[in-house]
């Protein structure tokens, strides 16, 4: 499985139940172990008794029962808190709002869109994101780190990062040979 908790000792023990996301029922935890040579985890549900039902698992989900021992320290926020929140930029114009969460090497990645920018994605690390208050409804980012261009907007003729065309031999073209 891959992981996306920060705390998979706690959460894969024997006996901890999780649930497929949008199901009630349960998935208890029989066994589990790290991966020693990559990421992730193996894990041992009780109601999955064969492969068949091993592999209807697979791109799922799985959910916990949050309550109040799921508190996260501040500053540390759910995805589902996340996604629907309105992302400005420095200058507060509006950019779209928070579609999705993935996580992405050691960092969460934000998919914005809904706005003038299009569709884009902002890792969430101090050097684009200046201020992260989902709660409160607000993230701001910093567009010129993002190096974002209008959604359509295409690079000019004498703009130098434009890619070249190829440049086309003179003289008459040769005939493959086989």
């Amino acid at each position: 499985m891959e992981i996306l908790t920060d705390r998979p000792e706690e959460r894969y023990a024997p006996g901890s139940m999780l649930h497929r996301e949008g199901s009630d029922e349960p998935l208890t935890v029989t066994w589990s172990s790290a991966v020693a040579d990559g990421p992730g985890w193996r894990i041992q549900f009780r109601e999955v008794a064969d492969r068949a039902a091993a592999e209807a698992l697979v791109g799922a989900y799985l959910e916990i029962e949050a309550g109040p021992a799921a508190a996260l320290p501040r500053g540390a926020y759910f995805w589902h808190e996340v996604i629907g929140t309105t992302v400005t930029s420095t200058t507060g114009e509006v950019l779209g709002t928070v579609r999705d969460v993935y996580r992405s090497g050691g960092a969460e990645v934000y998919t914005v869109d809904g706005g003038p920018y299009g569709e884009f994605d902002v890792p969430g690390v101090r050097d684009f994101v200046r201020i992260f208050a989902p709660r409160r409804g607000e993230i701001v980012v910093d567009t010129a780190a993002l190096d974002l261009a209008p959604a359509g907007a295409r690079r000019g003729a004498g703009d130098p990062e434009r890619p070249k065309a190829p440049r086309r031999r003179p003289g008459p073209r040769r005939k493959a040979t086989s």
